[in-house]
């Protein structure tokens, strides 16, 4: 009988030890602190700041051309007949749709450019976190960016090993 416990309880301590062996390894890391802290990321900003105010000032040229071209419609009103008066008004009417229409697509150009700029950026830490993940031996790297859904991230965090990769 004392053979058949100690049998037992050597089955049971293996298994155990088995279970636990077989348990996946969980890291986190912030990955919107990790991508803002990338050169390339400081990068992109600048490129970008460029980009917005070439457009700012474009837009701006635009709308004082429109403005002045307005003023001077409205000085000459009294004088000019109703047909050139409802001509200057359709004509000032297309030049503020033409202005709305470059707003957004210089928009939409924005947001492409900021795409096509943060899409090898992004490629970048998420290949130097599967990186430092393979290395660590972890199975599983949660996304711990505060409103990306984990409430709880006691496990390790990846942060400066990923940044030390990065900087090789």
């Amino acid at each position: 009988m004392k053979l058949f416990k100690n049998l037992l309880l050597t089955s049971v301590l293996i298994l155990g030890a088995m279970t636990v062996n077989a348990q996946s390894k969980v890291a986190h890391i912030n990955t919107d602190e990790l991508v803002a802290s990338m050169p390339e990321t400081k990068l992109m900003q600048e490129e970008l700041k460029k980009v917005v105010q070439t457009y700012d000032a474009d837009f701006k040229t635009q709308t004082t051309a429109m403005q002045a071209k307005f003023q001077k419609y409205e000085k000459e009103a009294p004088t000019q007949t109703d047909a050139e008066n409802q001509k200057r008004g359709a004509e000032m009417q297309e030049l503020q749709r033409k202005l709305q229409l470059y707003r957004q697509t210089a928009q939409e150009e924005l947001q492409k450019k900021e795409f096509d700029l943060y899409k090898p950026i992004a490629e970048k830490a998420q290949k130097a976190i599967k990186d430092v993940a393979a290395a660590k031996g972890f199975d599983y790297v949660i996304d711990s960016t505060p409103g990306k859904g984990l409430i709880v991230y006691n496990g390790t965090d990846l942060m400066v090993d990923v940044k030390v990769e990065l900087a090789k």
